[in-house]
């Protein structure tokens, strides 16, 4: 698997590489993490790739400079003899796996796992400049001539998300099989242009993490007592922090905790600072550990994010507790099961602090939502999704092998 970031950082791609990894190696295969890292590693199956001194934007170690990360992962994988590469995120260390792979005849499935159009145009400096700069590298490395994005979607409209789309979808057709954890990302995604085959796979959470969580209870507050609310994500813009903590200003009875870090933290724990009665507390980044600590003593966990957000792990990670969520993006419903969640009327800190209201105020609405998450637990565990993963794996076996025997000089 190659990734621009990796464990011992923390995020979604992070903890969807670590699932998978245990997973495949529970059944007998072999997995490799290809990734920059901060300090060699001193795990042999974890690969560090060529990291750039003195910059590692968000916290991330960045792989740099791209030539020589191609030449690193090209003998790595001529090293290990390896079927397949996994490819899941879109920067330098996935363009050096594609090369790399391209070169030595080994199929790729890229895992498609965010929006980087909105990542970008939140978190960039003069994105208008740094995205343009970012498309025009990756256009050296891969060409873009396989994307052809549809101005008129309304996510495509300006001339800054067209590049990031062009990006994005230029990556999935150089690959052999595609992932996307969601319906409603695959389907922007072949609305733009995506051709190669394409998986909808959820995402699922390791026994590992399963075995911290514990036998999940159904929670069951008592009448007046205060609603204990989570949230936990980066604090960046693209994932509208400030309306959550807007919510919690409005809403008496709600006593709030927030779980990690990012550009907005300072503004965001002010504004906490100024809620009476210090409800809300921002925690800053912790170890999953603690998140998962933390959710055996909530009564709910709170999704503000619109329009940017795949299939979040956190939501994973609550409904594996018996937490129920609150999500403000319609389309994040297909990530929790039936009944095991709200979606608000409008994505506002209105009609969030509606929802937390009614949540307060009727605490037998928490203990079902909390009883169907229970039932439903193993629907987020990583070993339900295991052999579909394979069969991908499989898929882009035979689909390289067939281009190969079609085209020889394909390889």
């Amino acid at each position: 698997m190659v990734t621009d970031y990796y464990l011992p950082t923390l995020g979604g791609v992070q903890t969807v590489i670590k699932a998978h990894r245990e997973t495949l190696e529970q059944s007998g295969h072999e997995v490799f993490v290809l990734a920059p890292l901060a300090a060699e590693s001193e795990d042999p199956r974890i690969i560090r790739l060529p990291t750039a001194r003195g910059f590692a934007p968000g916290g991330y170690p960045f792989t740099w400079p791209p030539a020589a990360a191609a030449a690193s992962v090209h003998d790595a994988l001529r090293g290990l003899r390896i079927d397949v590469v996994h490819v899941h995120t879109e920067m330098f260390a996935a363009l050096a796996g594609f090369e790399a792979a391209q070169t030595l005849g080994i199929p790729v499935v890229q895992t498609m796992h965010g929006r980087i159009d909105v990542y970008t145009r939140s978190v960039l400096p003069l994105p208008s400049v740094t995205t343009a700069l970012l498309a025009l590298l990756h256009r050296r490395r891969m060409s873009h001539d396989r994307a052809a994005v549809d101005p008129a979607a309304p996510y495509a409209r300006t001339r800054q998300a067209r590049r990031m789309w062009r990006l994005m979808v230029s990556q999935a057709n150089h690959a052999d099989h595609v992932i996307v954890p969601s319906s409603h990302f695959a389907e922007k995604l072949v609305a733009q242009g995506v051709r190669t085959p394409l998986t909808v796979l959820s995402n699922g959470l390791e026994d590992t993490v399963l075995d911290a969580v514990g036998a999940p209870v159904a929670r069951e507050p008592s009448a007046g007592e205060p609603l204990r609310v989570m949230w936990c994500g980066r604090l960046s813009p693209e994932k509208r922090p400030e309306v959550f903590v807007d919510a919690v200003r409005r809403t008496p009875g709600v006593v709030a905790d927030m779980y990690g870090d990012g550009v907005a933290r300072a503004s965001v724990a002010r504004a906490a600072a100024r809620i009476d009665d210090r409800r809300l507390t921002v925690h800053g980044a912790v170890p999953q550990s603690q998140v998962l600590d933390a959710m055996h003593g909530a009564h709910v966990l709170v999704s503000s994010s619109l329009d940017f957000d795949n299939q979040p792990m956190v939501i994973l990670e609550a409904i594996a507790s018996g937490l129920p969520v609150i999500v403000a993006d319609p389309d994040l419903a297909e990530t929790f099961p039936a009944g095991a969640g709200i979606v608000t009327e409008t994505p506002d800190a209105v009609g969030l602090s509606a929802v937390l209201g009614a949540l307060r105020d009727d605490p037998t609405l928490i203990a079902r939502l909390s009883t169907a998450a229970v039932a439903q637990r193993q629907k987020v565990a990583q070993t339900t999704h295991r052999d579909a993963l394979v069969d991908v794996y499989r898929s882009a076996i035979r689909r390289r092998s067939t281009r190969a025997t079609a085209d020889p000089t394909s390889r």
